[in-house]
């Protein structure tokens, strides 16, 4: 592809892709991102969208308070055959080229036996737009807990503890998100949620932090490329990756 542009995900074709807005879990994300169909597929495949603001305002407000006072814990294992290793995910073989990028992104690291990772990173649940200055629900929480798995890849986790998953979500203070709540993002999600069907050329823009967006399963050929403009650089407090390098999960 050209510089700048990108296919979307290779996830398998009949899994859905949890909604989500890109890269919220990090420091830095874009602002902009556009959707181009050069390919519809043969049946499926849409690309379903939810307002960040809308999906704010259907949750139950002590959801969101108790978000806001614990925020996210976003915990990811490398090794074990389970998920990726950190060689390929870093694009690396030295641990010290590894510990210095996660303190760059404000992510704690824990090396662990048999050449193994485990990292943690704080984030907030939710965020304000910098140019709107409304409150948004952002985040990958939903995203990356394991109720969002399909039930194959739950029932081949269903014997690892927290610490053991190749990734999961938590309180910041390391305590898990109980199902139900998550139920309730869900659902909340599902209710702000309007999707339509691909046709060849179709261009979609979204202001990343107002709309979130996911990919429906799909048959046969499917190619939708992907820009991302307009980057956006949040300042983390030192505290805040204290609290969670002191956090055991």
């Amino acid at each position: 592809m050209s510089a700048g542009i990108y296919t979307s995900t290779d996830h398998p074709a009949d899994q859905h892709i949890v909604l989500h807005n890109e890269q919220s879990y990090t420091l830095n994300w874009p602002m902009k991102i556009w959707f181009c169909c050069q390919q519809p597929a043969q049946q499926g495949g849409r690309t379903p969208i939810a307002g960040s603001r809308e999906i704010y305002r259907r949750l139950d407000p002590a959801l969101i308070r108790l978000f806001e006072k614990k925020s996210v814990m976003y915990v990811r294992n490398y090794g074990d055959g389970l998920g990726l290793p950190w060689q390929e995910v870093f694009q690396t073989r030295v641990r010290a080229e590894v510990e210095e990028h996660c303190r760059r992104a404000a992510i704690v690291c824990e090396w662990k036996d048999g050449d193994r990772l485990c990292t943690r990173q704080l984030r907030p649940a939710v965020r304000t737009h910098p140019k709107t200055g409304e409150w948004v629900w952002f985040n990958h929480a939903l995203f990356f807990h394991v109720s969002s798995l399909d039930v194959t890849t739950q029932a081949a986790f269903a014997g690892l503890t927290a610490d053991e998953l190749p990734f999961n979500t938590l309180f910041g203070d390391g305590t898990p998100i109980d199902p139900s709540l998550m139920e309730e993002i869900r659902e909340a999600y599902r209710e702000a949620t309007v999707s339509f069907p691909w046709q060849t050329g179709d261009v979609l823009m979204l202001d990343n932090m107002l709309v979130a967006h996911g990919r429906e399963p799909f048959v046969g050929p499917r190619k939708v490329v992907v820009a991302m403009a307009d980057p956006f650089q949040e300042i983390y407090q030192p505290s805040e990756i204290r609290v969670a390098a002191q956090v055991s999960i």
